[in-house]
């Protein structure tokens, strides 16, 4: 497995950049930047990769081996020496359609031998729950599902996915990971911290919460951000929720708010809440965000010995990066130093991160978490 990787910013010259990357003969090409960079570059895609998956998406922050940087592109190329990669697109025509999209993209995937899907969805206009819920109905239980949904800054109006035919703002994409020698593995660990009282969701339907405690969600969301709530619904990444079950216990599931209605008085979730449980609002510090980046890292690395070389892809929530500011960078560090210098990192800061929890292979939409998915490949003895 070889990884090679550039950052492209200003000034450029994207033919030179690109042709170490060539040169890896790669499979599958990354690419995480705004959507200025991804329209710019996909015909070099196009002409200099022609018959390689191309994945990528929009972003709040762009992650690499160099940390994070915004207004850039991360172009990552990945070259397996036994492994084979699919890959998959499907338009998303509505929120409503998530669930079926999930299904229509995953049908497009071949299920014989394979490991691994990650998928990228646009990130405004989604019920990622849903998505991914349509995903497992056509796989089954057995197949790991990582990915995460494209980010807009924090402005919350156009996300783009880049897939092998162009760069689109209601598209889908995935790529299928093959082969006996792969090693996939995953961490996802939020840091936040839960305060005051648990809230009974009393009406919602899917991903929009109408009331809690029989009020106007809107309007308790907005008495506990007092000053904050003139800055919504970019400032509900800094107060997101947690989701409890029936018995008020943690589902261990956060979420993030996507937009506000005034005229309802409803919130529009990233994910599905359950209509029977609670939700209780959340913050968190720095220090607590690094050191669940740090817990994602330690679980993702794997039992396998350190290989020669990996591919590591960090999905973290814009949230996050808000409330790190300047010190940002240093869950990526933490990541970096639990990895190894083997390691190349790749990813971005989203609007959702999908991943199972640690150990398990049922996937969730995830807010407000450090998502790593970890993906190594070992020799193949001869009668493998």
């Amino acid at each position: 497995m070889r990884v090679v990787q550039t950052v492209l910013r200003q000034g450029t010259d994207l033919s030179l950049a690109l042709e170490p990357l060539r040169a890896s003969q790669p499979q599958c090409v990354l690419a995480f930047g705004t959507v200025g960079w991804l329209q710019r570059l996909q015909p070099f895609l196009v002409s200099k990769f022609p018959d390689v998956c191309h994945l990528g998406c929009t972003t709040a922050g762009e992650i690499s081996n160099e940390g994070l940087t915004d207004d850039s592109c991360v172009l990552t190329a990945i070259h397996f020496d036994n492994a084979q990669v699919q890959c998959a697109t499907t338009t998303l025509t509505s929120m409503e359609d998530s669930f079926a999209a999930g299904q229509r993209l995953a049908q497009e995937v071949p299920t014989q031998g394979l490991r691994a899907v990650v998928v990228l969805g646009q990130g405004v206009n989604i019920n990622g729950s849903a998505l991914i819920g349509g995903m497992a109905a056509v796989f089954g239980p057995s197949v790991l599902i990582t990915g995460g949904l494209a980010g807009d800054a924090a402005n919350f109006q156009e996300t783009w996915v880049l897939d092998h035919t162009g760069v689109y703002k209601d598209r889908i994409a995935c790529i299928g990971l093959y082969g006996a020698g792969l090693s996939v593995s995953h961490g996802s660990v939020g840091g936040w911290m839960p305060f005051g009282p648990a809230r009974k969701v009393t009406r919602s339907t899917n991903n929009v919460l109408f009331e809690l405690d029989g009020e106007p969600a809107l309007a308790v969301y907005k008495r506990y951000l007092g000053d904050h709530a003139k800055d919504l619904p970019a400032s509900g990444l800094l107060f997101p929720f947690a989701m409890l079950g029936k018995d008020q216990g943690d589902a261990g599931l956060i979420r993030t708010i996507l937009a506000v209605d005034e005229a309802q008085g409803s919130l529009t979730l990233a994910g599905d809440i359950d209509p029977d449980g609670y939700l209780r609002l959340m913050h968190a510090s720095t220090d607590a965000l690094v050191d669940g980046a740090e817990v994602a890292a330690q679980a993702a690395k794997g039992a396998l010995q350190q290989p020669e070389q990996s591919l590591a892809l960090l999905v973290s929530c814009v949230g996050r990066k808000l409330v790190m500011g300047g010190r940002a960078e240093e869950e990526i560090e933490a990541v970096a130093e639990v990895l190894g210098k083997s390691a190349v990192l790749t990813g971005f800061y989203s609007y959702g991160e999908i991943s199972p929890f640690a150990g398990e292979l049922s996937c969730k939409l995830h807010n407000q978490t450090m998502t790593i998915t970890h993906i190594t490949e070992c020799e193949l003895s001869p009668d493998a």
